[in-house]
């Protein structure tokens, strides 16, 4: 009964034209998984001998890019090419009968392959940039974002030739096209136009490398450089936060960038003590005895003090007044202490510049701006160091009958009542 309904159905399919176009497709379906088990296993079998080859050039090889090409599967994506390619031949063989799916396998095929290369090239690059990160050389270059711009170009060409594959247009005849809408691919594109600009000025001018300490105010980061890409800086801030700028504001903006310090022989310091006016004066003569037992100035105030009396001598100085002639002061001695301290202190390089300098008058005194350079850069040891000197040189002002501004507390302003009701 089967049989001979089946053979009803195949006369009339032969009678109808059709029986030879049905058997065609079942042959070239047959055809069609032959072809793609054949090419599976070929696949298979050169990843199975660029591996091979991957791993033996890894024992010859005196670097260690070649691990990461197969981190990254490279030799397996380059595998691909091969098995496409037989297939891009098969395809004009199979469907010679059929050319409307000859020429969709084909645009497929094209594409696929299309999209593999850019694949491979992603791949190649992410296993360059890996590369060139542990090399001392390259380490603090923004590799990542020449890569980022070199595949936002492949992917654009990727792009394009898939739509002229699809269209069936050439590549140049899209790109006469794409002229009449360059405004509006200028403006899709405009932060990765401005930060690729940036990047190389960057890089050229050598403004900012991975590892670099920047302070950038506007942005409120305060910290490391982590990442360079092609439109964003990555700073890890000292509190451990990330903060994000765009490349470009590295060129159009202002910031501070902290590897000149780093790179020097120390860190500056640079902090002034104000003192009160009216605690300034001229030392009597029974000052000068006094003084002399402070071991740091106990020489100069010797030598400087027979200069000066000789001084007056010779000029026959009236020296019923401290202010006629030549006198010590309270403050310049202990500047001249200030001086003789930082020279002494194992902390400070005595290589740099080391200056103790009297600022201009203000309202509130006379700043005495200590200018030096601590050996240790560590941000914390730095700190200890600025501590510890200016805990003594805070100490040491009484000894010299200075006094520190500082404005009066609320009780300072409060009536002595006691002394009122003596009053």
């Amino acid at each position: 009964m089967d049989k001979d309904l089946g053979r009803l159905l195949y006369n009339y399919l032969l009678e109808a034209g059709m029986a030879e176009g049905l058997a065609a497709y079942i042959n070239l379906f047959v055809l069609m998984i032959v072809v793609l088990v054949l090419v599976f296993l070929l696949d298979l079998l050169i990843w199975k001998v660029l591996r091979a080859l991957s791993v033996r050039l890894a024992r010859k090889s005196i670097n260690n890019f070649d691990n990461f090409l197969v981190a990254h599967r490279v030799p397996r994506y380059v595998a691909h090419i091969v098995p496409l390619t037989i297939l891009l031949e098969f395809v004009p063989v199979a469907f010679s009968d059929f050319d409307y799916a000859e020429i969709i396998a084909l645009k497929t095929i094209k594409i696929l392959f299309v999209l593999l290369v850019l694949v491979i090239f992603r791949k190649f690059f992410k296993s360059v940039n890996g590369y060139l990160r542990t090399r001392p050389k390259f380490r603090d270059k923004p590799i990542n974002s020449y890569v980022q711009v070199f595949m936002i170009f492949a992917w654009v060409v990727g792009l394009l030739t898939i739509f002229a594959i699809v269209t069936g247009t050439t590549v140049w005849k899209f790109f006469t096209a794409l002229g009449a809408v360059s405004a509006i691919i200028l403006l899709i594109f405009k932060d990765s136009i401005l930060g690729l600009v940036a990047s190389i000025q960057v890089t050229i001018n050598d403004m900012v490398r991975i590892g670099d300490w920047i302070t950038f105010e506007k942005y409120g980061a305060d910290g490391d450089v982590v990442e360079i890409s092609l439109a964003t800086v990555k700073v890890q801030n000292f509190d451990m936060t990330i903060t994000t700028i765009p490349t470009y504001a590295l060129i159009s903006d202002s910031f501070k960038n902290w590897r000149g310090m780093q790179v020097s022989g120390g860190r500056r310091i640079k902090r002034s003590l104000i003192i009160r006016q009216k605690s300034i004066r001229f030392l009597k003569d029974e000052e000068i005895e006094a003084l002399k037992k402070i071991q740091l100035i106990e020489g100069y105030i010797t030598t400087r003090n027979d200069q000066i009396r000789s001084y007056n001598e010779e000029n026959k100085i009236n020296k019923e007044l401290l202010v006629n002639g030549r006198n010590l002061t309270n403050f310049g001695v202990f500047r001249k202490y200030v001086t003789n301290y930082l020279e002494g202190h194992s902390a400070i390089n005595k290589k740099m510049t080391l200056m103790v300098r009297q600022l201009q008058p203000t309202a509130q005194g006379i700043p005495l701006e200590i200018y030096a350079f601590s050996s240790d850069k560590r941000w914390e040891n730095y700190e200890y160091v600025m501590a510890d000197i200016f805990d003594h040189l805070l100490a040491a002002l009484p000894y010299f009958s200075l006094e520190l501004f500082e404005l009066p507390v609320s009780k300072e302003f409060v009536p002595d009542q006691e002394n009122d009701a003596k009053s």
